[in-house]
């Protein structure tokens, strides 16, 4: 494992109005408040981050957002830009959720962009990778995921890449009635680290990689 620092990130999708956001934050902070040994991350929807920010400044707890766009500024309405997310005392962002490529057909190009654009501007990406059952079952998950990775990382140098975050969701495990075991996350998590090796070398013993 070498120096990697362990990492705790709750993402709380689309759910807490910003009084309950505000609540959850006190008692949270309380409980947290001796724990040294990792990293603790929320991740909150935009609405949250402002009365967030001011609840969890100076403590141990890191704020993060679900999603940005590519562009500092622009005609993009709804859309949220890292400069914002910097303002807000954002330090991660998750980028690819498996919900958005789905939902909102978000490709690897688009992601790839993304990426780019929040470690551009100092903000840790969260890059979440995973496969479904059909690929699962067909025996072409490790392929897919590795392909996943390379699309979204390809474009990074290594000293860039060991700042990424990547979490493997086992997304044929969601609503299926299947159970991801222990192992089927070692071993995606080895395969993850196996081809970021083989893109960037020794940033891969540094890169944390999540499950979840």
């Amino acid at each position: 494992m070498g120096n990697r620092r362990p990492l705790i990130a709750g993402n709380w999708k689309m759910n807490k109005t910003v009084s309950e956001a505000r609540d959850f934050a006190v008692r949270f902070l309380d409980m947290v408040k001796d724990i040294t040994e990792v990293d603790i991350l929320i991740c909150a929807p935009f609405t949250n981050l402002p009365v967030l920010k001011m609840e969890l400044e100076e403590s141990i707890v890191h704020l993060g957002a679900q999603n940005m766009h590519y562009e500092t500024k622009g005609a993009f309405t709804g859309e949220i830009s890292p400069l914002m997310l910097k303002e807000l005392a954002c330090t991660y962002v998750i980028i690819g959720h498996s919900e958005r490529r789905e939902y909102f057909k978000e490709d690897d190009e688009l992601i790839a962009k993304k990426v780019k654009a929040a470690l551009d501007h100092g903000i840790t990406p969260i890059l979440c990778v995973g496969e479904n059952l059909a690929l699962r079952e067909a025996g072409k998950a490790q392929d897919f995921v590795q392909e996943q990775v390379k699309k979204d990382l390809g474009h990074l140098s290594p000293a860039v890449l060991s700042r990424t975050v990547i979490a493997y969701e086992p997304i044929w495990a969601i609503g299926t009635g299947k159970t991801a075991l222990a192992q089927d996350a070692q071993e995606m998590c080895l395969a993850i680290r196996n081809t970021v090796a083989a893109m960037a070398g020794q940033a891969a013993q540094e890169m944390r990689i999540l499950y979840g």
